[in-house]
């Protein structure tokens, strides 16, 4: 099944990070997008559709004669009345039945590196729960696991960048969540992606039959410590190193089940205690055209 322009495309996500750079991918390709939005005038180069994930019938609507979808929406933590569970695999189900009631044959949908049935995280666990009703749909899939997602417009490098020039909380230093009783080393691994990698796939998907039916873990060519991801940032946007200190993880978890204002949650602290790597090599093999960006070399804002 191939969907090349001018076909149009149901987008969801389109106002975030990811989705984004989707649209505008899309648009430079010639694709034609539906854009499924909360508020009006949210996007431009898109014929928008108002609903959400919760309004089956705003889906429907947004899918009409569209060939193909690209599902993003997602959330890293839960908050105004959105779980995991909402958000990730109901979510999800709408679209996907929307989908099939439109008569939409082609589905690519955005996961995330680290989804298992067995995860520690209620995050990677509904996000598994999504990707069983995307295999259980009938419809012509694609799956993309992404790992920790940089790049221009993310809230990820914001993050780095402000913690490098001391405009955000501890200020001071650079945290992570660390193992041990004092919490000062931390051995798991991370593999970022730049966020223009990630579109390409989402986008060339479309016109490449060969990963229907195929689940991708997508990630950068790096894979980094905490600490040296942070000593990279720093080093980037402060011009020298700055030091980075280990919030220990026991405790982490132990404020963050206390109703505080706090800008981490337990799913947060979890998935920092394990490895967030994987092999591209299933990747490059079938988007060989891919040149996937180095996080020393590439990180901005």
């Amino acid at each position: 099944m191939l969907i090349v322009p001018p076909a149009k495309v149901l987008l969801t996500g389109a106002t975030g990070f990811v989705g984004s750079h989707v649209l505008a991918l899309l648009r430079q390709h010639g694709y034609d997008v539906h854009a499924l939005v909360r508020k009006p005038g949210s996007v431009q180069n898109a014929t928008e559709f108002v609903g959400s994930l919760d309004q089956p019938a705003s889906i429907e609507r947004a899918a009409a004669g569209c060939s193909a979808a690209i599902h993003l929406v997602g959330i890293i933590a839960e908050k105004n009345g959105q779980t995991f569970h909402s958000v990730h695999t109901l979510g999800t189900i709408n679209v996907l039945n929307a989908c099939k009631t439109a008569g939409v044959k082609r589905y690519i949908h955005m996961s995330a590196l680290g989804t298992r049935p067995n995860a520690a995280s209620a995050y990677h666990q509904t996000k598994w729960a999504a990707e069983q009703a995307v295999h259980d749909s009938g419809l012509a899939f694609t799956i993309f696991r992404p790992s920790l997602i940089h790049g221009p417009r993310g809230e990820f490098t914001a993050m780095l960048k402000n913690w490098s020039l001391g405009k955000a909380p501890p200020f001071i230093f650079m945290p992570f969540f660390g193992e041990g009783l004092l919490g000062q080393s931390n051995s798991f691994r991370i593999q970022p992606v730049h966020i223009s990698d990630v579109a390409h796939v989402f986008v060339e998907a479309l016109a490449k039959p060969a990963t229907i039916g195929q689940t991708y873990n997508v990630a950068g060519p790096t894979k980094l410590t905490w600490r040296e991801m942070l000593t990279i940032a720093s080093e980037k946007f402060r011009g020298r190193r700055k030091i980075a200190i280990g919030i220990p993880a026991w405790y982490a978890k132990l404020i963050a089940s206390l109703p505080l204002p706090l800008p981490f949650n337990k799913d947060q602290v979890l998935m920092s205690q394990e490895d967030n790597t994987c092999d591209i090599t299933p990747l490059l093999k079938d988007f060989p055209e891919l040149k996937l960006k180095d996080f020393a070399a590439t990180l901005s804002d």
